[in-house]
């Protein structure tokens, strides 16, 4: 979700795992949800007039499509700041696969993984691990990398080491030493940002790349956008329609963000999901395994795993790398695995070597979950969720605030409380400033949109689905029973069918289906 490390950066864990988010681009009249209503498909052709005739150039310049891999790729040239649109100019990548039955094509599908910071291209290359036959069939999936990240103009904070040192950090400081090594680098980072990125740092907002989603729909020659948005991209995707109600296509937004709640508002409803998610791993590993090796209840489990965190955070375990297995590394190493219930095995496997005192895979896990490879990062996700979330909301907090703050955060989540009241300060600092005003977003005058949560969700929990289903005005929402982060994808086929009745044949599911 936004401003916790904790949070969207999945994109990879939810391809390996099979598993995603979706976006359709079909368009259609508003009506109100329910069963047997129906959405018709939005006509292609010439797009509607820009929002301004100095934005015309970028609405209406055609897209040059070339081979890339087993994809096709083209750039997309937007402005910097859309308040100057004579001014600079960035290119935005962009990947499509073509749909797999073209003669029943119905249009393109746009597709945003989530973070904010990952690569929509990426996440459009792996669209057969994504998404459904039936959707891959009918639609073109496009992928964009938002603004500021990936091979979109890349906002740059910090450089390797230094993110080596963010990372393994303790993110609950709970020494002196330790709070100012935590305060100095959250401060590297958001300073970072705008020392090593320039303007670019104030004009990677969700509210400027929900405004590129609307060149790249006029440039793909659509009157309407058809949209999937998992976690960050269902926010990307409700702005959207907040800017465009009147382009709005058919739109999922599965995972998704309570864009009414405050900064420790939603650091508390996170740190409240990812100890649900890993009560219920424990609960499972006590249920099927004779013994679990955490113990022989939930509670036991759950101080185990403490004490493990509490002997890591005094002395690093060696790992085959060489690198040690700091208590940064271990925490980010223990979460990723909760995003998907397929991925607990992966977890079972990294705490059982680290209670027996090697700390590899626990930092292969947090490697991954950091996009870090073996000669450093990969990419700049990091980063741009860094840039993007403090330049949305800078709101934060001083560190002698914090411990004011940790019994209501150790209520919600007793093993990873802290870590998330620590997180009230990562804006603090910040100073890129955004152009763009705050919005309130309810999509007036949208076609439905489906919106999609899951039960014990740990990074996007269930409640906050519910509460955007609530604010949209055309929102219809379905409820998944089950683990794991967003709902589309994962073994639920009630779920899927009514995902795939809504893309490709413009069925509206009933409002509340549950799952």
């Amino acid at each position: 979700m936004k401003r916790f490390w904790i949070v969207l950066a999945v994109v990879a864990l939810l391809v390996v795992a099979g598993g995603a988010a979706v976006v359709t681009t079909v368009g259609g009249d508003q009506v109100p949800g329910g069963s047997g209503t129906t959405t018709s498909p939005g006509p292609t052709g010439p797009p509607d007039e820009p929002p301004s005739p100095e934005l015309a150039r970028f609405y209406s310049q055609e897209l040059e499509w070339s081979p890339c891999e087993s994809s096709e790729c083209a750039t997309l040239e937007v402005p910097l700041d859309y308040d100057d649109p004579g001014g600079r100019t960035i290119d935005l990548a962009l990947l499509r696969v073509p749909a797999t039955d073209p003669d029943h094509r119905i249009g393109s599908l746009v597709v945003n993984p989530g973070g904010p910071g990952q690569s929509g291209t990426d996440f459009a290359a792996q669209a057969d691990l994504a998404f459904g036959d039936p959707v891959l069939e009918r639609y073109d999936i496009v992928g964009f990398d938002p603004r500021g990240v990936g091979e979109s103009a890349p906002v740059d904070c910090m450089s390797d080491s230094q993110l080596d040192e963010l990372v393994a950090a303790d993110p609950d400081p709970d020494t002196a030493p330790e709070r100012r090594e935590f305060a100095r680098l959250s401060q590297a980072l958001v300073t970072g940002c705008t020392k090593r990125s320039g303007s670019l740092a104030s004009h990677v907002s969700t509210i400027e790349a929900s405004r590129d989603m609307d060149v790249l729909r006029a440039a793909m020659g659509d009157s309407t956008l058809d949209y999937f948005g998992a976690s960050y991209g269902t926010e990307l995707g409700a702005t959207y329609a907040e800017l465009f109600p009147e382009r709005v296509g058919r739109v999922v937004l599965d995972g998704a963000i309570d864009p009414s709640l405050d900064f420790r508002e939603l650091a508390l409803g996170q740190a409240a999901g990812f100890e649900t998610a890993l009560r219920a791993y424990v609960e499972d590993c006590v249920k099927t395994q004779n013994p679990c090796f955490l113990g022989d209840t939930v509670d036991e489990g759950l101080a185990r795993i403490s004490d493990l965190l509490d002997q890591i955070d005094a002395k690093p375990l060696p790992t085959a790398t060489g690198r040690q297995l700091r208590i940064g590394n271990a925490f980010y190493g223990i979460v990723l695995p909760l995003y998907v219930r397929d991925y607990w095995f992966l977890l079972t496997s990294a705490l059982g070597d680290a209670l027996d005192g090697d700390g590899s895979a626990l930092l292969q896990l947090s490697d991954l979950y950091n996009s870090r490879g073996g000669n450093g990062y990969t990419d700049n996700s990091r980063e741009a969720f860094t840039a993007i979330t403090c330049l949305d909301d800078p709101a934060s907090i001083p560190p002698d605030e914090v411990p004011a703050e940790t019994p209501d955060f150790e209520k919600a989540s007793p093993t990873f409380g802290d870590v998330f009241a620590w997180g009230l300060v990562s804006c603090r600092g910040a100073e890129a400033e955004s152009t763009e005003q705050p919005l309130e977003l309810d999509g007036s005058g949208a076609a439905p949109i489906v919106v999609i949560g899951t039960t014990r969700d740990p990074a996007t929990p269930y409640e906050w689905a519910k509460s955007l289903a609530e604010q949209l005005d055309s929102g219809v929402l379905i409820s998944r029973d089950g683990d794991g982060h967003t709902g589309y994808n994962k073994g639920n086929q009630c779920v899927d069918d009514a995902v795939h009745a809504y893309l490709l044949d413009g069925k509206v599911p009933d409002d509340g289906l549950s799952c």
